[in-house]
């Protein structure tokens, strides 16, 4: 009889992992698509109907979606104030998102729950307490929200016009890893930055209406993660990096998304001690192993190209620090005895 339990047991299980791997579109392990559109808002000025606005609103929306879902992204990303149309005066901003409600996060929800993919997105909204918010909101893939981030760092007029800033940096699990979210100004502050970075997200999400310049690169390597931009900017392009803050996949003057496959399955590695190291992976591992050098830096990504084989368990069996490791251990050897003065 325990016997028969026990396999009863493992059957269930087998089945169910079977199960989740089905529902899941993620490409393979470690590897995660990711779509972004950066394109703004249209303008609606002078109209009066606002449930009209809405709903053209989600027909525009719907086309703009429609260019990445043949891809089968399990993330999409959308600009700071997607939903917002421009031309309005803010009382007539406020009677949109009274109307609107929660119509564009239905919709939203329908698309993530059909195509089994996360969507995320930057928006205005009011929260429970009436505070208006610059918010980036994220939906899992059965279309539920998974978490809300609050801006940091609003801009001054942005705070002159009623927006409260938030105070939290929030980091979601999701199916692939640890996602976390800023938006726009906030690229601008150091403080933010340690807080994100200390949380170690896999995947950093930028819903914005400016691009950042060589800050979107500063956030990636900061904080060892891939950072996407939708940024909603007349011809500023939306980008996918990698941890060592290289473009990986952009838009471009004739197409306003773009959609590729990374792999979570890496990590950030110093050359130094490394050389011999680093060769003996890949002359072992061959193309299951891919080492990327950015040159005149010093780390390089090494990513794991074969499922069945985690980047970290490969590090190990050549005695091969990541890069924070390696700076962790020139901060202690520098403390010990006669080696600082």
């Amino acid at each position: 009889m325990i016997r028969d339990k026990s396999y009863s047991v493992k059957v269930i299980f087998t089945i169910i992992l079977l199960m989740v791997l089905k529902t899941s579109s993620v490409t393979g392990a470690g590897h995660v698509r990711i779509g972004t559109i950066g394109t703004a808002a249209p303008s609606f000025s002078g109209r009066k109907d606002m449930q009209k606005v809405v709903e053209e609103m989600i027909l525009f929306w719907g086309n703009q979606l429609k260019q990445v879902l043949p891809d089968k992204p399990d993330v999409i990303l959308l600009p700071e104030f997607f939903d917002i149309p421009s031309g309005f005066s803010s009382k007539v901003q406020e009677e949109y998102i009274a109307i609107r409600g929660d119509q564009l996060q239905t919709y939203l929800s329908s698309i993530a729950k059909k195509h089994n993919c996360y969507v995320a997105y930057g928006t205005l909204r009011r929260d429970h307490a009436g505070n208006l918010r610059n918010s980036a909101i994220m939906l899992d893939r059965r279309g539920d929200l998974l978490g809300i981030y609050d801006k940091n760092f609003p801009t001054i007029g942005e705070m002159e016009s009623g927006i409260i800033a938030g105070n939290k940096a929030p980091v979601f699990e999701c199916d692939f890893g640890r996602v976390a979210m800023v938006i726009c100004f906030d690229l601008n502050f150091d403080e933010l930055l340690e807080q994100v970075a200390d949380q170690k997200p896999d995947l950093l999400l930028f819903p914005s209406m400016y691009h950042g310049g060589q800050m979107q690169s500063n956030w990636a390597y900061a904080c060892r993660s891939f950072f996407v931009g939708a940024i909603s900017g007349k011809g500023t392009l939306s980008q996918i990096r990698d941890p060592l803050g290289e473009v990986v996949a952009s838009t471009t003057n004739y197409f306003n998304y773009s959609v590729a496959s990374i792999n979570l399955n890496s990590e950030l590695v110093h050359l130094g001690y490394n050389f011999g190291k680093l060769s003996a992976l890949k002359a072992k591992y061959g193309n299951s192993v891919t080492i990327k050098d950015p040159g005149n830096l010093g780390p390089v990504l090494v990513s794991s190209e074969d499922g069945n084989l985690n980047i970290n368990q490969l590090l190990r069996e050549f005695d091969i620090q990541t890069l924070d490791d390696y700076f962790d251990s020139s901060r202690k050897f520098r403390l010990k005895r006669g080696n600082m003065n």
